[in-house]
């Protein structure tokens, strides 16, 4: 990392993925905060396209740098976080044939190394990320249903993508010591205005159908983590799940909370023994 952060009441947030489903929601909404943002895009073009009509207003805010993430220097990265209070990482692969099994595969892991690399001392990081993601200190979140683990070990062998989200989350936990993170993991996400939401320490319900997130409240709450100090300070260093508030979310809060309540040591020890003798067989 290099030099220090000067704190101030507007902060220069660099966000990534910015052209988006959720990465313009984020744009959009620290503009709107009165904040500097900074974007690394392919198209300027389709940047201002997905802002609402009043951008000309936000323009002496906005800095735009067309290129592809991966492509840039070591020097043109640094000079990009220069400054930055925070770095917001909506970055994710195309879904497509190309954009799911072609390349990079790791488009979300190597970006997140480089950035973060580069990143002034202070700067946080804000990776969007999923809830199919389990928490890699293995103790947060539940054991989850044979059914489900399943599900998430194929997909980690079989789509990339998938394998791509779980090796950035792990980058980033093992170095609590040197970056200031938050991981964030939506569930599943779907377009619409900003609702209200909750947010979990770990994944509530089921990983069918356990819940939807607009995209522009998953933006809000990305945004106050790199604007707020409150907010930053209760979820820095954690993987926080959002759900939109409804009546099935509380109640699989509340069916989680009595769940964490049990005991649960013999599931956990053949969970563990399950899933050795599973990847024993099938390495990534």
């Amino acid at each position: 990392m290099t030099n220090n952060i000067v704190d101030d009441s507007t902060m220069s947030v660099l966000v990534l993925g910015a052209t988006g489903a959720t990465g313009h929601h984020v744009v959009q909404k620290l503009l709107d905060k009165g904040h500097d943002v900074k974007a690394i895009v392919r198209s300027k073009d389709k940047l201002m396209q997905l802002l609402k009509d009043d951008k000309e207003k936000h323009a002496g805010n906005l800095s735009v740098t067309e290129a592809s993430l991966l492509d840039l220097t070591s020097e043109q990265l640094e000079e990009q976080t220069k400054d930055c209070h925070a770095v917001v990482c909506c970055l994710g692969h195309n879904l497509s044939v190309e954009g799911i099994w072609g390349h990079p595969r790791r488009l979300v892991t190597d970006s997140v190394e480089r950035i973060s690399d580069k990143m002034p001392q202070g700067c946080k990081f804000i990776l969007m990320n999923s809830d199919g993601v389990a928490h890699p200190d293995g103790t947060t979140d539940q054991v989850r249903p044979l059914s489900e683990r399943t599900v998430l070990f194929m997909l980690r062998y079989m789509i990339p993508p998938h394998a791509d989200n779980e090796a950035a989350a792990a980058y980033l936990y093992e170095r609590k010591d040197s970056i200031s993170w938050c991981i964030v993991r939506p569930t599943d996400l779907v377009d619409g205005e900003e609702k209200d939401y909750q947010v979990f320490d770990s994944p509530p319900g089921s990983l069918f159908g356990g819940g939807t997130a607009t995209r522009a409240s998953v933006a809000s709450f990305m945004a106050d983590l790199a604007t707020d100090a409150d907010t930053w300070a209760k979820y820095k260093h954690k993987m926080p799940v959002l759900h939109n508030t409804t009546a099935s979310a509380d109640a699989a809060a509340a069916a989680a909370t009595t769940a964490q309540g049990e005991t649960k040591t013999n599931d956990n020890v053949a969970a563990d023994d399950e899933e050795e003798e599973t990847a024993e067989a099938m390495k990534r």
